[in-house]
């Protein structure tokens, strides 16, 4: 049986350093690279203010940004003589980290910490610290 195993990716080097990690220490796993296109990052997202095509033109820049990510991670993947899947989901990011572990049969996750510590982990919050704490399986956090 195959292990499946989630990395999910942003725009860090500790994500990246995620990806490697999962490449080199489960070489027989199937790893799928996952990012999240956050709404909250933008006023034009749901409730903002910006006008439809605003959101519209946001959107098609942030899934642009999000296709040249993904790239990237199959390039890491190459280098490692491995190949990954990847998908791209719309949402907040720790829920729909948690969301796609549930309904894809996700065994193990890697994810990259931001090294953050003291007063500026507490008031910026922590994805990898939530995953930790509510994924229903597995977690390895790389910096």
């Amino acid at each position: 049986m195959s292990t499946h195993v989630l990395v999910p990716m942003d725009y860090s080097e500790g994500s990246r350093h995620a990806l490697e990690r999962a490449l080199t220490d489960l070489p027989d796993a199937e790893v799928t690279v996952l990012h999240v296109v956050d709404f909250r990052s933008s006023d034009l997202g749901p409730g903002g203010f910006g006008t439809a095509n605003a959101w519209e033109d946001w959107y098609e820049a942030a899934e642009a940004h999000a296709e040249k990510l993904l790239d990237e991670a199959h390039d890491i993947a190459a280098e490692h003589d491995r190949d990954v899947a990847t998908a791209t989901v719309v949402g907040e990011d720790t829920r729909s980290i948690l969301d796609y572990i549930d309904e894809h049969d996700v065994d193990h996750v890697y994810i990259g910490s931001h090294g953050r510590s003291g007063i500026e982990r507490v008031l910026l919050g922590s994805v990898a610290e939530t995953i930790v704490r509510r994924a229903p399986v597995p977690v390895t956090v790389v910096r």
